[in-house]
């Protein structure tokens, strides 16, 4: 398998966190999506495949629908997308993807995380490079076994680059479908002109770089560091370079 199958199995296919915060989170992507392309999901792919995510997530009608209204109403303010850059202990490089209407706020906030836990904000660009900015898609596999080696070689026109099975702890089978940044729309006609079931659509950030082991206390620092961030409310996506293969988190 390649370094998308060994990230999410690193990960061990960790959640978001609380409802409260999956729902926080997809509500901005709802927003976002809405503003950039449109509120009628008919019209608007991407706000199409995030109103399933959300679907999947169990997040409620009148919450999407808020979300799609806070987009369309013009004394609300807009979300910024910005992306942070740093070092953690041990040096752990650490990419941040935030959603902010404040981010004089934002900066401010995840700049004191890093002093907290002895990191440093770095400036753009000084870790991007470690990693794959990746569409990802969760398809349902269900009545006859999908064939993941031919959906996998027809993809391959369409931008992906790796296709495998996941099973959740209910024993529900999914496909994941990693590609390209920019094949995310080519990759999602295809899965719905062929009927399959999109289950969640959207981004990860691949590290390209093997993942570091640290000592205990270095360890320990950057789990703390790494649950501060994620708490954050403009934070939606904390990506690093720490192996957490021997650690509880997760």
């Amino acid at each position: 398998m390649g370094r998308a199958f060994e990230f999410r199995k690193e990960r061990k296919f960790k959640r978001w966190g609380n409802m409260a915060r999956v729902f926080t989170r997809l509500g901005k992507e709802i927003t976002i999506a809405a503003k950039n392309g449109g509120p009628d999901p008919d019209y608007n792919p991407t706000l199409r495949t995030i109103i399933q995510t959300a679907k999947s997530e169990n997040m409620p009608k009148e919450n999407i629908d808020r979300a799609i209204k806070r987009a369309v109403e013009k004394d609300q303010s807009d979300y910024q997308e910005i992306v942070y850059e740093g070092y953690g202990p041990g040096g752990i490089a650490y990419l941040i993807e935030t959603a902010t209407d404040n981010h004089t706020r934002t900066v401010a906030n995840i700049r004191s995380y890093f002093n907290k836990y002895n990191g440093t904000l770095g400036t753009s660009g000084s870790v991007e490079f470690m990693f794959d900015h990746k569409c990802v898609f969760k398809i349902k596999n269900e009545k006859s076994e999908i064939d993941l080696d031919e959906l996998e070689l027809e993809l391959i026109d369409y931008g992906a680059d790796e296709v495998f099975s996941e099973e959740d702890e209910d024993g529900n089978k999914t496909v994941v479908i990693y590609g390209a940044y920019k094949s995310f729309g080519d990759i999602q006609k295809y899965i719905e002109e062929k009927g399959y079931t999109i289950v969640s659509g959207g981004f990860e950030r691949i590290p390209t770089v093997d993942l570091k082991k640290l000592p205990e206390d270095q360890r320990i620092e950057n789990e703390k560091l790494i649950e501060k961030i994620e708490n954050d409310e403009d934070v939606q996506n904390v990506y690093h370079t720490l192996d957490l293969s021997d650690s509880q988190q997760g």
